[in-house]
């Protein structure tokens, strides 16, 4: 692998939280690309000199023995890329378990194929209403919305799959396998540089899974970025978070004593606000009431129902006349969003498991792509975004624009000519204002 060694190599445990990463670094003028899986050599070429290498993935929803084989790829690549910093992307709720999408398991396996010695956990995310503080995770109820503490939120506390029964990260994550955690309280962000750095010295000594940092306000991020880029050049570091830490390592990067190792060529990748050019067609595989918000505001679309017994079954005298429909629509330039649920009664109600419906529901999008032309495509829910990208034959994808904070659109990277440059939103259930799919045509 005849590659520059980058800034930063991150996972995201999930495609629409990766694509947010993406966001976050483009964003601010880094040349990244993300990956729908691992690169080969060829992927690696053609992308050039990247200062951030990200992988999308899927570990969110994952078994224990699925993560094995996923997260164990996952290391021996990044071992072999050898970034400065080393990121396990996770959902800024933290949302996982022991069995299903453990933060747990995923670390363990990474930090031993990198021989990581400073394991940063980074708490919070203001810009999406996360926040961490004497390691406790609260969150915000959308967009602007009332902050609730993780256990008492809405949505979160009440998770279908990874119902988030404890705020307190240390104890989350010591139910997942990683007991031996320090946290570093906001209130020593102001102590001077040198004490700050001795306190969190002492924590990664005594605490051999991690050292979980405050985020309370956007000021901590440089402070938190500081303490992750010095110890860069002591040894491999594996940092774990949302978003946040790219956004502590911009910060860092952007103050005065900084200089970045070489030029970047971002700016190819961005792109002014333009009009889409034909239909968009939106696929939702949320149960979120989020996303039912958005699913009742989204009045420029003709909205479809999907009958999620024939999507799962794939009963074809049910999904044929249903993709007709939507191929007929999308054909008369109209606009098309096809969802499971408007809410999560809609998505209980069928008892079916969660990823297997988010399968179903990538190989829908996939034939809905393959008998229509689109302008834009937007897909709402994590694991669907994330099932979906995989029934796809595309292979990256790079940032084109904010649609909203955490919600991106990309643009993808593919052998197949017919999937090559095709801009997409992915989405997750909880993010993102009653106008996120409005905004997906007008953006």
């Amino acid at each position: 692998m005849q590659v520059s060694r980058p800034r930063l190599a991150f996972y995201g445990d999930d495609f629409t939280g990766a694509t947010d990463t993406l966001a976050t670094l483009a964003g601010a003028g880094q040349n990244a690309l993300l990956f729908l899986r691992v690169p080969d050599d060829a992927q690696l070429a053609s992308a050039g000199a990247l200062d951030c290498v990200g992988i999308a993935g899927a570990a969110r929803s994952m078994s224990a023995a699925e993560q094995q084989s996923e997260m164990t790829s996952i290391g021996a690549f990044m071992a072999r890329l050898g970034a400065a910093v080393n990121h396990y992307k996770v959902c800024s709720t933290f949302d996982s378990s022991p069995d299903i999408g453990s933060i747990g398991r995923a670390v363990g396996i990474l930090r031993d194929s990198l021989q990581a010695n400073f394991l940063p956990f980074v708490g919070g995310q203001p810009n999406l209403g996360r926040y961490c503080v004497f390691g406790h995770l609260f969150a915000a109820f959308q967009t602007g919305g009332p902050v609730f503490r993780l256990d008492r939120h809405p949505t979160m506390s009440r998770h279908p799959v990874t119902p988030m029964r404890e705020a307190d990260l240390r104890l989350h994550l010591a139910q997942q396998g990683l007991p031996g955690m320090e946290s570093v309280a906001y209130t020593h962000y102001d102590l001077p540089a040198d004490e700050l750095d001795a306190l969190v010295d002492s924590c990664i000594e005594a605490a051999p899974d991690g050292v979980l940092f405050d985020v309370g306000h956007a000021s901590h991020l440089p402070v938190i970025g500081r303490q992750i880029w010095l110890r860069a050049g002591q040894g491999p570091v594996l940092a774990v978070g949302a978003s946040s830490v790219a956004q502590a390592l911009l910060a860092h990067w952007d103050t005065p004593d900084v200089i970045a190792a070489r030029p970047n060529a971002a700016a190819a990748l961005q792109a002014e606000s333009a009009a889409v050019r034909g239909p968009v067609f939106v696929l939702s595989g949320s149960m979120s009431p989020v996303t039912a918000r958005q699913i009742d505001a989204a009045v420029s679309y003709e909205r479809i129902a999907i009958d999620v017994d024939a999507l799962v079954s794939n009963q074809l005298t049910v999904l044929e006349p249903l993709l007709a429909r939507i191929s007929d629509s999308l054909g008369r330039g109209r606009h098309v969003l096809a969802y499971t649920a408007r809410g999560e009664a809609g998505e209980r109600q069928h008892g079916i498991a969660p990823a297997t419906l988010a399968r179903a529901c990538g190989h829908f999008l996939a034939r809905v792509l393959k008998q229509s032309e689109v302008g834009r495509v937007g897909v709402a829910g994590g694991d669907t975004s994330s099932y979906a990208m995989q029934a796809l034959d595309v292979w990256g994808l790079s940032y084109l624009r904010q649609i909203e904070p955490g919600i991106a659109l990309c643009r993808t990277h593919a052998d197949n000519a017919a999937l090559a440059g095709v801009e997409i939103m992915l989405k997750g259930g909880q993010m993102g204002s009653d106008q996120a799919f409005e905004r997906l045509i007008a953006s």
